[in-house]
C-alpha cells in the first residue's frame, strides 16, 4: 500500500511549502494540474524540473496531446482522465494511470488496461476539489476491477480519509492519494504514519 500526498497548487510558494511539509515522509508525491477547461478551476502548473518521486495528475483538456510540456517536469508517473481526452494517445516510455470518476462507466477504461500501468479511480464526483464528499460508487468500481483484473494497480484518489480508507483497502486498493486528510491535519508525520498502520492491520 502506498500512501500519496495530493497537492493542488495555487501558487509557486503554496507549492513548495507543501513540498516541505510532506518531504522525507512519502516515496511518491501527486500533483494536481488543471487547466480550467477540463474542470473548472486552474492550479499554478511549473514549467521546470520538480524532483524525483513525483506523479502528475493531469485534470487537463487532452493532456495525452502534450507530453513535451509534461516530460519536462521529469515525472516517475503520468495520470490522464479518460473523460478528459477526445483522442487518447499513450506514451510508452513512462508509467501511465487512467483516472475515471465516479459516474464514467468501468468499461470505458476496458480498451486501454494493457496499456496502462494502473488505474485510478476518484472518490468523489466533483473533481477538481480537495475536501469533496465521498461518493461511495467508488466502492464498486473498485471490486468490479479487482474481479476482472486482479493483479491491476487501483489507486484512489478523492474523498480518503481515516474512516473510509480501510473500507477502499479492503475494496482492493493498492495506492491511496491523500489531499485535504493530511494537509489540513494538525500533525502531518502522524496522519501519514496513521494511514499506513491501516493497511498494515487490515
Amino acid at each position: 500500500m502506498e500512501i500519496i500526498p495530493a497537492i493542488m497548487p495555487t501558487s509557486k510558494d503554496d507549492l513548495n511549502e507543501k513540498i516541505s511539509q510532506v518531504a522525507g515522509l512519502v516515496d511518491t508525491i501527486q500533483l494536481d494540474l488543471m487547466d480550467g477547461i477540463f474542470v473548472p478551476d486552474k492550479t499554478y502548473i511549473p514549467t521546470k524540473f520538480l524532483a524525483s518521486g513525483w506523479e502528475l495528475d493531469l485534470m487537463v483538456k487532452n493532456a495525452s496531446e502534450k507530453m513535451k510540456e509534461w516530460l519536462v517536469l521529469r515525472p516517475k508517473r503520468i495520470i490522464f482522465h479518460v473523460e478528459a481526452e477526445d483522442n487518447l494517445i499513450i506514451p510508452n516510455d513512462i508509467e501511465v494511470g487512467l483516472a475515471i470518476s465516479t459516474i464514467t462507466p468501468i468499461e470505458k477504461l476496458f480498451p486501454f488496461i494493457s496499456q496502462i500501468d494502473f488505474v485510478q479511480c476518484m472518490g468523489i464526483e466533483k473533481i477538481g476539489f480537495q475536501g469533496q464528499s465521498f461518493d461511495e460508487k467508488v466502492f464498486h468500481q473498485i471490486s468490479r476491477l479487482r474481479e476482472l483484473y486482479p493483479k491491476l494497480i487501483i489507486s484512489v484518489d478523492g474523498g480518503v480519509s481515516l474512516d473510509t480508507a480501510p473500507k477502499l483497502i479492503k475494496a482492493g486498493a493498492s495506492r491511496l492519494v491523500i489531499g485535504s486528510a493530511i494537509f489540513e491535519s494538525q500533525n502531518i508525520p502522524e496522519i501519514i504514519k496513521k494511514f499506513k498502520k491501516l493497511y498494515a492491520f487490515r
